[in-house]
């Protein structure tokens, strides 16, 4: 392998995962960061960062490193980091179309001794049964004789400022016993919190990927639970905070899953068992339940609403966040958007405010034209969606000038923020999830 001096690093996909790793590794050494979103390299070359996951210290700290949009600028590179979405299609099938494109592209310029290291969620065996013949095939190089290959799981929590990428033990692995040390000492020289080597690249695919599907079916066993709390007219939160007084009770609370990584992840890992003639149960059952809060909750709205006399067809319904999280930007996959399309389904009109979300970005993918604080008022009914530290901030007087003067005071608090008790005496009709 090639000593430290001559590490040139590629880093292809400037995103949540690909730029904090892109700005870590260009501390130390030569790095190009790739996208083709023009527009995101004209922002980050002047030390903005539209996902708020980067200030510009960072930016102005790593001082090796250099942005493009023309892959063949990343010819002098010897380590690709590949870190391209993996989401799923509409058939909840995963869309491996980025991941096969960074392949290709890197396929066409791979030389001999060049390491390629896989970021992007994937099912246990992507990397050497989808990729490597890929990069083979447009190399026309043998793997593990003239390059070699590893995966290293990306797990960057958008929006949490104390687990960032330096902060959180880095799994990896590699195609041979050489290489997979390689590429543990590199990772090492930017993870302050060490790395985990493991025995092969499918053992590190699998890990990651039960990471989130682990999530995904502790959230859905308390949406199960808030369900039926409901119908026995039981407080979820107070029953949960009961049930935490124990040690060893796990502090999940019920919510919607939405993003690209716990919604996602699952069928990953649900495709690849079912390849192999398992039919996951369990899995599956966990995913349907989380991806049917968001109807839930609308419609649980819709029959307070109902119950209180309210005309659907006339009424005026806020929204609070719309992002897939607290304190992101991030949209994709937010459960908020079948909320609205619920509401849209019963004739009910409403408005979006989130500052955290790009107005731009909400309008061409969904539509929407998101608020501001001057015209969010008026409403008949309130969601608060998400948590943003805005919205937790907000006090009972200030919640109800968002309401019109005839109106009821509803409140569908779906993030548990506000205190039951004070919102019930101050007039108001809550539902939690």
């Amino acid at each position: 392998m090639k000593s430290s001096k001559t590490h040139k690093i590629a880093i292809i996909g400037l995103g949540y995962v690909g730029l904090p790793l892109a700005i870590e590794f260009g501390k130390k050494f030569n790095v190009i960061g790739y996208d083709i979103n023009k527009d995101r390299l004209k922002s980050l070359k002047n030390f903005n960062d539209y996902t708020k996951e980067i200030n510009k210290k960072d930016f102005k700290e790593s001082k090796f490193l250099k942005f493009t949009n023309n892959f063949e600028d990343l010819k002098i590179c010897n380590i690709f980091i590949i870190t391209v979405p993996t989401p799923v299609d509409k058939a909840n099938q995963p869309d491996l179309s980025f991941l096969k494109t960074a392949s290709i592209n890197v396929g066409k310029i791979l030389k001999k001794n060049d390491i390629v290291i896989y970021e992007s969620t994937v099912y246990p065996g992507a990397t050497e049964e989808f990729c490597v013949p890929l990069l083979c095939k447009y190399s026309s190089l043998s793997f593990n004789k003239d390059f070699f290959c590893g995966y290293s799981p990306e797990r960057i929590n958008p929006g949490d400022k104390v687990n960032t990428l330096t902060k959180v033990p880095k799994i990896t692995s590699g195609s041979n016993k050489e290489t997979a040390t390689f590429i543990d000492q590199l990772y090492k020289k930017i993870i302050k919190a060490g790395t985990f080597k493991v025995s092969s690249i499918k053992v590190a695919e699998a890990a990651k990927v039960i990471e989130n599907s682990q999530r995904d079916l502790n959230i859905a066993f308390v949406n199960e639970l808030s369900v039926i709390f409901d119908r026995l007219n039981l407080d979820t939160l107070e029953v949960l905070k009961a049930a935490g007084s124990k040690w060893n009770f796990l502090p999940f609370r019920p919510g919607m899953v939405g993003g690209h990584c716990i919604g996602v992840d699952p069928y990953y890992l649900t495709y690849k068992a079912e390849e192999v003639g398992y039919n996951p149960q369990v899995i599956l059952a966990g995913r349907r339940l989380n991806d049917n809060m968001a109807r839930y909750a609308a419609r649980n709205l819709i029959k307070i609403m109902t119950k209180n006399k309210i005309n659907l067809s006339k009424c005026l319904v806020g929204i609070l966040g719309i992002t897939f999280k607290e304190n992101c930007p991030d949209i994709r996959n937010s459960k908020i958007f079948d909320i609205l399309k619920e509401l849209q389904s019963w004739g009910v009109s409403f408005k979006v405010m989130d500052n955290w979300a790009s107005k731009k970005e909400v309008k061409k993918d969904f539509n929407i034209n998101l608020s501001s604080k001057e015209t969010f008022k008026n409403f008949d009914a309130l969601i608060v969606a998400v948590g943003h530290d805005e919205y937790r901030k907000l006090s009972i007087d200030q919640l109800k000038k968002f309401y019109n003067s005839k109106s009821k005071l509803i409140l569908a608090d779906l993030k548990s923020i506000f205190d039951k008790r004070k919102c019930e005496k101050a007039g108001f009709t809550l539902f939690r999830l």
